[in-house]
């Protein structure tokens, strides 16, 4: 514990409660749920990457996705892992710490503002198909997605800066396995409730603000759904958008849950479940989603496969 006029030059994670044995066990499940999402989205990356059939805008945008869920969950969870692992709380020096929670706040955003644009592209392609390829060129795709990592790791550095000029005199201990910001305001002796205020519109608009070209995307996809007569053309055209829908609701529904709330300061327990659905069950979640019901992804991943077995044989 630290007196109550300095502040902290390190933080101790608690990690998990339980006893060894709970704490080995989840080590298992959370190393496998790890090395699944890390193999799952890199097949994803070089899958897009290595086959022409996959040159197109959605499959451009699935691919940077997955960049992010590997650099999302990388972040934090080794360090969980390593935790769970050995026994005692984890030390964390505080430039690490901001770099967590700034590298984590910032891959998050641009992933919504990605989600976003994957929506707008869903759009053009079922109610604009004649103009897909002139709106969703090449030069637009590569802009969109530049925008979207320039947008995430600028609008974080303000949040992340004024978290860490807060004084953490209160304690050093973290009732978390990561370095999150609620538990870092609860350890601060200054009043922070104007600062918490600001961070919860921020994380408004950036959730809401993604969001909403989402909803209206969406509305207008139904819609034109809706009015193809034959129930063949409706199901095809809904295939096209369900596995991006999917991922929208659980990724929006995990980050709502986590972070729009006026007190960032919540319960320990519930904040770190939350966490691990975002940093763990998410990101492992996505590449089966977005590949298993995609006929083309899965003939391209084949046709790989394939060629890396004749070079290996050769």
């Amino acid at each position: 514990m630290l007196k109550n006029y300095s502040s902290a030059t390190e933080f101790y994670l608690l990690g998990f409660y339980g006893s060894k044995e709970l704490h080995h066990l989840l080590f298992a499940i959370f190393f496998f749920l790890y090395s699944v999402t890390i193999m799952g989205n890199t097949v994803v990356i070089m899958t897009v990457c290595v086959d022409k059939r996959l040159q197109s805008p959605m499959y451009f945008f699935l691919g940077h996705l997955s960049v992010l869920e590997i650099l999302t969950t990388s972040v934090a969870v080794p360090l969980m892992l390593r935790g769970l692992l050995l026994s005692g709380m984890q030390a964390i020096s505080l430039p690490a710490c901001g770099a967590q929670l700034y590298l984590y706040l910032s891959l998050g955003s641009s992933e919504l503002v990605l989600l976003g644009a994957m929506a707008v592209d869903r759009y053009v392609a079922v109610c604009n198909p004649l103009r897909y390829s002139s709106i969703m060129s090449s030069h637009t795709c590569i802009w969109v997605v530049t925008v979207s990592w320039l947008f995430g790791f600028l609008f974080q550095i303000w949040p992340v800066y004024a978290t860490f000029q807060l004084t953490f005199c209160k304690s050093n201990v973290l009732d978390h396995f990561y370095c999150d910001r609620g538990q870092l305001l609860t350890l601060s002796c200054d009043d922070s409730l104007f600062t918490e205020f600001i961070l919860f519109l921020m994380a408004v608009f950036i959730i809401i603000g993604s969001l909403s070209p989402t909803i209206v995307s969406y509305t207008y996809i139904i819609s034109t759904i809706l009015k193809i007569p034959s129930a063949s053309g409706r199901r095809k055209a809904f295939s096209t958008c369900a596995s991006h829908f999917t991922v929208v609701v659980i990724g929006y529904g995990t980050c709502l849950f986590l972070y729009v709330k006026p007190s960032q300061t919540q319960a320990a327990q519930y904040n770190r479940v939350a966490s691990v659905l975002v940093l763990v069950v998410t990101p492992f979640l996505n590449p089966f989603i977005f590949t298993l019901r995609n006929d083309k992804f899965i003939e391209a991943f084949r046709d790989v496969m394939k060629r890396c077995c004749h070079l290996l044989k050769g």
